[in-house]
């Protein structure tokens, strides 16, 4: 089983984001460009990161000190709840106000305002939980 944001569950996550047009193709449409961490809470940096270019993930692995666009944290309890029941937008919501999604580095207030960055945000999770799936077998 690889675990949760190292390099190979990573590199799934970069296979199956790519694979999404919900995820993929919609951010290609707005040249969505970022470097996004994700980890846990309490750690001081991310573990795993992937690299967008024009909606599409070019690179993906461990985090080695890039600049990130987006840095998200999370207990491994919440993650492991958002990969098995998936996350809308009143669930996005309520995490991130009661403290349990945490955005170190992006703007969530200007994100959730757009449908366009929204609506691929929430499809991530459920890829995630793809990913998760196949990982925990």
């Amino acid at each position: 089983m690889a675990e949760l944001f190292s390099p190979e569950w990573m590199a799934t996550y970069q296979e199956k984001w790519n694979a999404e047009p919900d995820l993929s193709d919609a951010l290609a449409k707005i040249n969505f460009d970022s470097v996004i961490g994700y980890g846990f809470k309490g750690e001081d940096q991310p573990r795993g990161v992937l690299v967008i270019k024009d909606g599409k993930a070019i690179e993906s692995g461990a985090y080695n000190g890039q600049t990130l666009n987006w840095d998200l944290r999370a207990k491994p309890e919440d993650w492991e709840k958002w990969f098995k029941n998936g996350l809308n937008m009143m669930g996005m919501s309520s995490a991130y106000m009661q403290g349990k999604l945490k955005f170190l580095v992006g703007d969530y207030g200007a994100m959730i305002k757009d449908p366009r960055m929204v609506n691929p945000f929430l499809k991530s999770f459920s890829v995630m939980g793809e990913v998760h799936a196949a990982a925990v077998g």
